[in-house]
């Protein structure tokens, strides 16, 4: 080969090893500017509506979703990563994730995307104390999402940060007025621990209300027609108004309604993210609300019970996609 071949070679190799990382940044910048300006009033109005930082909605959006780039984001319109669970009864989308094969959503929009994020945060208990944070706190929700367990990278966080502080997301959490009454709404309170409203003293019982609907709570010496004496009720009305099979009463401890359940939570709980252990029943109890209604509006059948993770709706009927 000619000498200036050769040189000419070395200095086209030189040149791109030099220049291709800038070149690749720059497309990176790119994807993100374009994904940014093409959903940040999406983000923002997500925030409006839930709470949850615009910043941090659309860095978990380009993270998650490669920019809009990946399969999920550009065939089912799944910028997050949100799983099926047997109460889906949407389009589908199967590929390897945490094991092989895993049921992905599909949704009509991104707008289902995005609001189905919202929702499952503001669902889950473990990312309940998020909400008790600054909304331009975005360092504070990005270490909070990694503490709870939202990913398994260990350097999830620093990502987030980083993507909001290059592409000056930040500035979308300014002005914003949220529209939710309180920094739980929609989250899962230890309600048993702590009685939403006390009310009242019966003669030997406290009487809280939630709901609307008010409870008492078990003691160690009360028996089942005891308590109905004591709420003045008949004894049908205490198994009819807790959905018990048998005039039994459960362990001390248990909060027991004294009147009829409702057909739709409050509006501060929207929604509920199944926890370990959790059973229809028990979520029923946890909102005042009878189990019938948990299973229409998340067509759901009678007796089945739902996936640890499971999104339930509890005042409206769950989308069909």
């Amino acid at each position: 080969m000619p000498r200036v071949a050769v040189w000419f070679s070395l200095g086209f190799f030189l040149f791109f090893l030099l220049h291709f990382p800038a070149f690749g940044q720059s497309k990176l910048k790119e994807q993100r500017a374009a994904y940014r300006d093409k959903y940040k009033d999406m983000a923002i109005e997500q925030m409006k509506l839930y709470g949850v930082p615009a910043s941090i909605t659309l860095a978990q959006g380009m993270l998650e979703s490669r920019n809009g780039l990946s399969a999920l984001a550009a065939k089912g319109n799944n910028h997050f990563g949100i799983k099926c669970h047997k109460s889906w009864k949407g389009k589908k989308m199967y590929q390897d994730d945490d094991a092989k094969g895993e049921c992905f959503r599909v949704y009509k929009s991104a707008v289902h995307s995005f609001e189905d994020h919202s929702l499952f945060l503001r669902g889950a208990r473990r990312y309940a104390f998020l909400f008790d944070l600054e909304s331009t706190d975005y360092k504070g929700w990005a270490r909070g999402l990694k503490k709870a367990g939202y990913a398994t990278d260990p350097k999830y966080a620093d990502h987030l940060i980083k993507i909001i502080e290059e592409e000056g997301l930040a500035v979308y959490d300014t002005g914003v007025k949220i529209e939710i009454a309180s920094p739980t709404v929609g989250t899962q309170r230890e309600l048993a621990k702590e009685p939403e409203y006390e009310i009242k003293m019966g003669e030997e019982h406290k009487i809280y209300e939630r709901n609307r609907v008010q409870y008492i709570i078990v003691q160690q010496h009360d028996t089942y027609m005891s308590l109905t004496r004591a709420m003045e009720m008949m004894p049908w009305e205490l198994a009819k108004y807790n959905e018990l099979s048998e005039r039994i009463l459960p362990p001390p401890g248990t909060e027991l309604y004294i009147q009829p359940k409702r057909r739709k939570a409050e509006v501060n709980h929207a929604v509920h993210v199944v926890e370990p252990g959790e059973t229809i029943y028990s979520i029923a109890q946890k909102y005042a609300i009878k189990s019938k209604y948990i299973y229409k509006r998340n067509r759901m059948k009678k007796g089945e019970e739902p996936e640890v993770g499971q999104l339930l709706y509890l005042r409206k009927k769950a989308p069909k996609s």
